[in-house]
């Protein structure tokens, strides 16, 4: 069971960079009339583990966080996230 935490931290780790260098690298796009990460990949990122990157993500360059229709998808996909986790963890309890 220690080996499955470590995994499933590793997995957030690194999903929580590259959501942090998304939500960097949209920002620049943004700023520069680039194109656009798409809203649906940041809120797979997400989905995926990489919430704690990108919610400091958004912190930290001001991102994202007047725009009530993505900050609602954004939370329902930690929650999508934590419940899959606790889904996993249940089946994994009872096994």
């Amino acid at each position: 069971m220690f080996t499955a935490i470590l995994y499933y931290l590793l997995l957030v780790a690194i999903t929580s960079i590259v959501a942090f260098a998304m939500y960097w690298l949209d920002k620049r796009l943004a700023q520069s009339d680039g194109r656009r990460i798409s809203e649906k990949n940041l809120i797979l990122i997400a989905i995926l583990g990489g919430w704690p990157g990108a919610w400091a993500a958004q912190q930290f360059f001001r991102h994202k966080t007047q725009k009530t229709s993505f900050q609602i998808n954004f939370w329902l996909a930690v929650a999508v996230h934590v419940g899959m986790l606790g889904f996993f963890a249940y089946l994994w309890w009872w096994r």
